[in-house]
């Protein structure tokens, strides 16, 4: 192997390895976490249940440092545009424990997704 040569495999990588580190520092973000006993869970509504319909709603929640919702969004419907309504509904009324960036509490998208289904 030439100078040259190993000089460009070294060069390639510490820029990966920087560009990990770059990354990771990046990445100091906390998410919030639900608090399952600060809300009820989602109702079925009575169309979708005549209807038998189900599927998975995924859904974002802004969560601000007081733990409380901000700001929600359906990311990936399930399908049936009312059990949507519902899921993100009864999520946005509930508490969380806040996020963090770097450290400190701040305003931190949340990921929920629900399943709805039969029984």
């Amino acid at each position: 192997m030439t100078m040259n040569a190993r000089f460009s495999t070294l060069s390639t990588l510490v820029s990966a390895v920087l560009l990990t580190a770059a990354a990771s520092a990046l990445a100091a973000e906390t998410a919030p976490v639900l608090d399952p006993k600060s809300c009820d869970q989602p109702k079925y509504p009575k169309a979708a249940l005549m209807n038998e319909e189900t599927g998975t709603v995924g859904m974002g929640f802004l969560v601000g440092v007081d733990g409380k919702v901000v700001d929600s969004k359906v990311e990936k419907s399930s399908g049936s545009k009312s059990l949507d309504k519902a899921a993100l509904g009864a999520f946005s009324q509930c508490k969380f424990k806040p996020g963090a960036k770097d450290g400190k509490p701040d305003q931190v998208w949340a990921k929920i997704d629900f399943v709805w289904k039969l029984e």
